[in-house]
């Protein structure tokens, strides 16, 4: 059973901080043969939460939620992932539920958006996801904004 963990960049151990752009960079840029700058400036800014699981030691799912202020009022749940040696065990899921819990406990009554990769479309329409935008590329991948009304906690 992993330990889930909420925060902001500001309380983030050098550790964590570590963990969790080497996983990033292992699966978008390497495992998806991705280049692009991951370091985008957001980990950074305003309100930025980061939402970790982990077991054993190893970081074993990540996303960074971004505050609305940010992005146009909405929140922006970013860098989806889990690690390949914890996947398929229904831990993505509990990533996007926990995710959507903790931007409503955040900033309550705000959408929430995704720039999701287009294959995933149908994963992030079964946690209540919209298509809100035609498919476009994004860093050589097809990639689609997906919505979702402001969640409950």
């Amino acid at each position: 059973m992993p330990a889930w963990i909420c925060k902001p960049h500001s309380e983030l151990a050098p550790a964590e901080l570590y963990a969790l752009l080497r996983l990033r960079s292992e699966v978008f840029v390497v495992e998806q043969e991705c280049v692009y700058l991951d370091l985008d400036g957001k980990d950074l800014q305003g309100a930025t939460a980061h939402l970790m699981a982990w077991e054993n030691g190893e970081l074993a799912a990540y996303c960074r939620l971004l505050e609305p202020a940010l992005n146009g009022g909405r929140a922006v749940i970013g860098r989806v992932i889990t690690a390949p040696a914890f996947r398929g065990a229904g831990l993505g899921h509990e990533l996007m539920r926990r995710a959507k819990a903790e931007a409503a406990r955040l900033w309550p009554g705000r959408p929430l958006y995704l720039n999701a990769q287009a294959r995933l479309r149908n994963y992030y329409a079964g946690h209540g996801f919209v298509p809100v935008t035609d498919e476009y590329m994004e860093d050589g991948i097809p990639h689609v904004g997906m919505l979702l009304d402001a969640p409950s906690k």
